[in-house]
């Protein structure tokens, strides 16, 4: 199966053509989420054709599109239920009659986060277990759940996909969400800036210098002895552990896979959050396994062909 895979963050759209797990060809362009979904949709289109020629392939060569997106989906409609701030117009587009009219294929889309695990649980880390959690650490804090070779997915689409919005610091810091204490408002890209200019030495930390705050720039500093970058950090590692035990608790994993832009520190990430988990996950089973994700930026658009398979049972 040939498939015209997509994955739209906030800042960057990963846009490839995957078969049989393998990507064949594969590139990204800016986002510019903030104005709109339906502007972004020429541009999938455009990249896909010259990948495609690139490939000497054409759309017929193709069985479906797969959408990896940051919201909650209706699987079954194919419709966005909510936005976070990213493709405010999104849950006005109907993106299935979109792929027919331009490509006579049909679409199929789900939550980033669960596309990034069905990438890994069927390609990559996640292979040998049907019970797997995961964490992607980015701009937001994404999470997902397969409970005995299930995806979670729930009533209402947001089962498991909420993680980022437990509550992990009571009486912390508001959350976009609505929430108090959320794992994203505690410790995200997102809120990282805010976190550290409210701090009382943040004007004397290097962190004021960055052209751009970002936790790549926290762990530089924080290894250099920076106070202030010693803080966000130690207090971020806090949090993304605290989250893995809250997500172990509830979904009894085998494995917890944590990937996400931020996890280009894993060699300071893996293992802090590893043995917090050693030390405070009941599991008296035995010992939960904390792993780096294998695909990185694939995952989700490896994911597409599973994905296809399950919302048209009639694709080969």
């Amino acid at each position: 199966m040939t498939v015209l895979a997509s994955d739209l963050g906030g800042t960057r759209m990963k846009i490839g053509v995957v078969r049989d797990g393998v990507v064949l060809a594969q590139t990204t362009e800016p986002a510019n989420s903030k104005t709109g979904l339906a502007p972004a949709l020429p541009v999938l289109k455009a990249v896909w054709l010259r990948l495609l020629a690139d490939l000497r392939l054409t759309v017929n060569n193709c069985t479906g599109i797969s959408v990896a997106f940051p919201s909650l989906v209706n699987t079954k409609s194919g419709r966005i239920l909510a936005e976070y701030g990213k493709y405010a117009d999104a849950m006005h587009l109907d993106l299935r009659a979109w792929a027919k009219q331009e490509f006579a294929l049909p679409l199929a889309i789900e939550n980033d986060a669960r596309m990034a695990l069905i990438g890994e649980w069927k390609f990559g880390a996640g292979q040998g277990s049907n019970d797997v959690v995961m964490i992607t650490l980015g701009t937001g804090l994404g999470t997902s759940a397969v409970i005995a070779g299930q995806i979670l997915r729930g009533k209402h689409g947001q089962a498991g996909v909420l993680g980022g919005h437990s509550t992990v610091r009571y009486g912390g810091r508001n959350c976009t969400c609505g929430n108090v204490g959320c794992a994203e408002a505690e410790a995200s890209t997102a809120f990282l800036g805010e976190s550290a200019k409210a701090n009382p030495h943040f004007a004397t930390s290097h962190l004021a210098l960055e052209p751009t705050l970002d936790f790549a720039a926290v762990f530089k500093h924080a290894a250099a002895g920076d106070h202030l970058a010693i803080q966000l950090r130690d207090h971020s590692l806090r949090v993304w552990s605290t989250l893995a035990v809250n997500l172990i608790h509830a979904y009894d994993p085998e494995v917890v896979i944590l990937g996400g832009g931020i996890m280009a520190s894993h060699d300071v990430i893996l293992p802090a959050v590893s043995d917090y988990v050693r030390r405070h996950a009941h599991t008296p089973w035995g010992k939960v396994r904390v792993v780096a994700s294998e695909l990185g930026d694939t995952a989700a658009l490896v994911a597409g062909e599973w994905l296809l398979r399950e919302q048209f049972s009639d694709l080969a």
